[in-house]
């Protein structure tokens, strides 16, 4: 699938580097009105399987997600993120200790992450974070996240002659050549995912596609046009930010 690179415009620097040459070309990341909450009441915490706490109990979705507590829960937060979208950063640097300790532990809200692919970086650190264990998952992606200045500065240092030439490798080799450049390939050896195992995963280049197909289809599905975009109960939420999203779990019984 061939496209145009939408890059984090915070980042003015790695624009340059938006060759025409991306996997994937599809909305920005950005920040969505509030929307005031509906009322609901309270819901009792629900228990997790014994010697477990809901947040450890973790497993992919049909969707390609990854879904973090309770299957059952009566509230289910879906969230549709790119790596290298700095709101989506922030929003998990607000939220995580929270929705995971406070939320999904409560039984009553399961927290699900679809990883939304904007550009080959984004793809690139997607497909790393899905190289181990489903419990490794949530723990990969937040690291990554609050690890993007540094990912991008690598980026930038590296030149555009050098992301051209990572840019210009045979599919199965491009991720690799895109992990080496932005320093990817060390950060995620130093938890737990090894070379030889990042560059397996990188080369899968059928799950690249679906990693690809599936923002494209459901981005139509739910008229996703900027990052964080956030469904609550099948419903696409008119908010993006962690006060608010938090404001309507509570209102409707996460509470």
């Amino acid at each position: 699938m061939k496209g145009s690179i939408v890059m984090n415009r915070s980042k003015p620097g790695i624009a340059a580097l938006a060759l025409a040459t991306a996997v994937l070309g599809l909305t920005g990341c950005g920040k969505g009105k509030d929307a005031s909450a509906v009322s609901g009441e309270p819901i009792a915490s629900i228990a997790a399987p014994q010697g477990k706490v809901w947040a450890d109990v973790i497993g992919q979705t049909p969707e390609g997600g990854y879904r973090m507590g309770n299957p059952d829960a009566p509230i289910k937060l879906v969230e549709y993120a790119s790596i290298t979208c700095s709101h989506c950063a922030e929003f998990s640097e607000a939220s995580m200790p929270a929705l995971r300790d406070t939320f999904v532990n409560s039984g009553r809200v399961s927290y699900e992450f679809r990883n939304f692919v904007r550009d080959p970086i984004d793809l690139t650190a997607a497909q790393l974070t899905r190289c181990g264990a489903p419990e490794t998952f949530f723990a990969l992606t937040e690291q990554v996240l609050a690890n993007q200045t540094e990912m991008f500065s690598k980026a930038q240092a590296a030149g555009e002659a050098a992301y051209s030439a990572a840019m210009s490798q045979p599919p199965a080799t491009r991720g690799a050549a895109i992990a080496r450049l932005t320093g990817l390939t060390e950060f995620f050896a130093a938890r737990g995912i090894s070379v030889d195992q990042a560059n397996a995963c990188l080369a899968d280049t059928k799950a690249a596609q679906a990693l690809a197909e599936m923002a494209q289809k459901q981005g139509e599905q739910f008229e996703i046009t900027g990052t964080p975009t956030f469904i609550i109960n099948g419903e696409k939420a008119d908010a993006n930010t962690w006060d608010v999203i938090k404001n309507r779990l509570e209102a409707m019984g996460a509470r």
